[in-house]
């Protein structure tokens, strides 16, 4: 139901913060069909993990697994988004956004992936919110995958480490492109699988928890470039059959989504600069470069050898199928130490790209610190990883899926503070000047999408961490807008002061 509530936090004091500090950068900057949305994922902000004939993901099982997660959560309630999609929906709209990035949850549309049949339950699901969208003006820009996926495929065959998780995924894709594709237009095959795969094979903190050294299972050696190759080419294998069956009927685009951190050297020498190139060869073009030049960089091919999988005249034809757009997660920028001309005395190597990463020189940190740890606000960042991806990518179209700001939320922590988050309209609004002169540059980005919506399960920070443009009261599911939601609305619709609603403000609350 909808209901008010009335906060003071010096609201006259905020409305001339907004519009005397927070000028850098407006909405006239970019063009009219420019995107401005925001995102979220399935997982982590639907719940229901039991609702309907969803099966269990990775992600439900490895959230129960003590210890796993900061503060011992789980994504089974979350925002509780599966019941509350109208009222999301609503803030969106008041928000003023174009387009909205979301994933689909596989357990709940396939619980058994291609061994199963397809639960209409969770087909309606989805209609009902891109049909929702769609009624709001908003565009449904869709993640086909983003992190989670049925934990019957990683029992029976161990998901991404066999060829079979290729059939399961296309099979998969093909089932939303019939379901959702007459009205969206904007696909990503998957979102961030540099992030996923290393995560999960190499260190093992992600499902499926596989590592050499700490985990109980696995073998960090070889399994990345497995899993990655499988995944590669089952993007590869979505993208042949959207463009060859629904491309043309549909009028739609896909791409994939890539964390971007951007790099730079620790120190001014040749070899801490080449290690900047490869850090960024391990981290971007490992998945990139196959997809779009039919091969892993030559930075990898040097230092992995015959460990990285070599890819077949039948699968380089697969490849050739380009996709339409490239999806960068931008957040922070890390200065990095070459490992493989000289020791590193900062800790072991980041696997096989023999590179430190830190966030101080001399003591000094690169940015200010966020709640995320490794996170820090650096904005031209932006701009570089935005060219390095203009260059090497010959101006593949961009967009900017996810950038934001982490705060840190543990029991005691000051709500007031909490929506009174400057600091993120301070973020967003550099980060968009640096985004602003790429453009300038001639770079082709077509959209920006803040991360995210709503406060919400933050993965293994569980909810230490909050990005939401909306508190959420984790016992009351009531979404607050932050100062920072009423600064994009204000940047959106290109207003010059913020209309209050009577003397509180719009909220939405669960009974």
């Amino acid at each position: 139901m909808m209901v008010k509530r009335a906060f003071s936090l010096g609201f006259v004091w905020f409305l001339q913060l907004i519009s005397s500090i927070f000028c850098i950068v407006d909405r006239g900057q970019f063009s009219p069909s420019f995107l401005f949305g925001a995102a979220t994922s399935s997982y982590q902000i639907e719940g229901a993990y039991l609702a309907g004939n969803k099966s269990l993901s990775n992600w439900d099982v490895f959230t129960h697994i003590p210890g796993k997660i900061n503060g011992g959560g789980t994504g089974d309630v979350t925002d509780n988004h599966y019941y509350l999609y109208m009222h999301d929906v609503e803030l969106m709209g008041s928000l003023g956004i174009n387009a909205y990035r979301f994933s689909i949850s596989w357990a709940r549309v396939l619980p058994k992936g291609r061994f199963g049949e397809v639960d209409p339950v969770g087909i309606e699901f989805y209609n009902n919110l891109i049909n929702a969208l769609l009624n709001k003006g908003i565009q449904p820009f869709v993640t086909i995958n983003h992190y989670d996926l049925p934990q019957y495929l990683e029992e029976r065959y161990g998901s991404w480490l066999s060829i079979q998780m290729q059939q399961d995924y296309t099979h998969f894709a093909e089932v939303c492109f019939k379901a959702y594709g007459d009205r969206v237009k904007y696909w990503s095959t998957f979102n961030e699988p540099n992030v996923t795969l290393t995560l999960g094979y190499l260190s093992g903190v992600y499902p499926p928890n596989h590592c050499s050294y700490s985990c109980n299972s696995g073998d960090s050696e070889i399994e990345p470039y497995i899993a990655a190759h499988n995944l590669i080419l089952a993007h590869a294998s979505a993208v042949n059959i959207y463009k060859k069956k629904y491309q043309v009927k549909q009028g739609g685009m896909i791409g994939i989504v890539v964390n971007a951190a951007w790099y730079e050297p620790l120190r001014n020498t040749p070899t801490d600069r080449l290690a900047v190139q490869r850090a960024l060869a391990f981290d971007i073009a490992w998945f990139l470069d196959p997809i779009i030049y039919g091969d892993y960089p030559p930075e990898m091919r040097q230092i992995v050898g015959s460990r990285l999988p070599i890819f077949s005249e039948k699968e380089r034809e697969l490849l050739s199928n380009k996709l339409d757009f490239i999806g960068i997660n931008q957040y922070s920028t890390l200065y990095v130490k070459d490992c493989l001309f000289s020791p590193c005395d900062l800790g072991n190597p980041r696997g096989d790209s023999f590179v430190q990463l830190t966030p101080e020189r001399a003591g000094v940190p690169i940015g200010d610190s966020t709640g995320n740890p490794m996170y820090y606000v650096v904005p031209y960042g932006m701009e570089k990883i935005i060219m390095y991806f203009k260059e090497r990518y010959n101006n593949t179209p961009m967009f900017i899926t996810e950038n934001g700001y982490g705060q840190t939320s543990y029991p005691g922590t000051s709500i007031k503070d909490l929506l009174n988050d400057t600091k993120r309209i301070e973020y967003i609004e550099d980060y968009l000047e640096y985004l602003n002169a790429a453009l300038r540059q001639g770079a082709d980005v077509r959209g920006y999408f803040i991360w995210s919506l709503l406060d919400n399960f933050e993965w293994t920070y569980g909810y230490t961490l909050r990005y939401g443009l909306y508190y959420v009261d984790w016992v009351t599911l009531e979404r607050i807008p932050k100062l920072s939601a009423m600064w994009y609305k204000q940047f959106l619709n290109e207003e010059k002061t913020l209309e209050q609603e009577g003397s509180g403000i719009t909220t939405i609350h669960k009974l």
